[in-house]
């Protein structure tokens, strides 16, 4: 009669949960932050037919886990989709985005925010990214908008936009290094903040980047959405036009879309 809710972290972990549930009895939820094996799939993690054996014998045991759960939590219309298309009975999953605590981050007017004051941001339009720059991201787009606005300036050295990048993640090191390669001026790099200082750091920007490669829709949806919109500000989401954030954008007019490569439109 428990409840026992596994989470997709580790990944795959319903493989140890269903069966333990069900020796003991337990109602078994999942709720998926992700969907493995797909995710690691999509990256590339792995070659061979020896591998994509491995994944499709992984799929499938997922996936009598999910039919065996009592409920499935994923986070969105796209990853609902994505299960339902693995034969996941639409009646076994139920949609619970994520989300912001709106009492730790609220909008920070930008005239008394101490951090447009520290950075230097003070008289800039300013765009942001805040938080991980991953594998599942792509930043090619984002170096071509920023090359086309700093060539219109007609003061290289009042740019009419700054670019500020607060986080981290697996490709910082190599996006700063093409940031340095390509001699980009405009750009501001800044640590992750602590959690007390989120909702200056997120509203120190006037509007903000969410990024997502088309090739991971369904399978994991970037939850730094929620907390830019905690903030008051609105997004640019780069990536498919029906892409979990894309249908979030157009459903409550919070922002645009522009498609992955297309720097010109950013």
């Amino acid at each position: 009669g428990d409840v026992v809710v596994a989470k997709t972290d580790p990944p795959l972990l319903s493989l140890v949960a269903a069966p333990v549930a069900a020796l003991r009895r337990a109602h078994l939820v999942n709720w998926l932050q992700d969907v493995y094996p797909e995710v690691a799939e999509a990256l590339g993690v792995g070659r061979g037919a020896l591998v994509r054996r491995l994944y499709g014998w992984l799929r499938a045991l997922r996936n009598r886990t999910l039919n065996s759960a009592a409920i499935n939590v994923v986070l969105g219309e796209r990853m609902s989709e994505a299960l339902v298309g693995e034969g996941v009975p639409a009646a076994r999953i139920r949609i619970i985005p994520n989300w912001a605590d709106g009492d730790a981050i609220v909008a920070v007017p930008k005239a008394t925010n101490p951090l447009r004051r520290e950075w230097g941001l003070t008289d800039s339009f300013v765009v942001g990214y805040s938080g991980n720059l991953g594998r599942a991201h792509e930043f090619e787009t984002l170096l071509a908008a920023i090359s086309v606005v700093e060539r219109s300036a007609s003061d290289p050295s009042r740019p009419p936009v700054r670019w500020l990048i607060v986080g981290g993640g697996a490709l910082q090191a190599e996006f700063e290094a093409e940031i340095a390669r390509r001699g980009l001026r405009s750009v501001i790099l800044k640590p992750y903040q602590p959690r007390e200082r989120l909702g200056e750091s997120l509203s120190a920007a006037d509007v903000h980047l969410v990024s997502l490669r088309p090739s991971m829709e369904g399978l994991i949806v970037p939850s730094k959405i929620y907390g830019v919109l905690a903030a008051g500000r609105p997004a640019i989401f780069i990536g498919h036009h029906d892409g979990e954030v894309a249908r979030l954008i157009a459903r409550a007019g919070c922002g645009v879309t522009v498609a992955e490569g297309d720097g010109a439109a950013l």
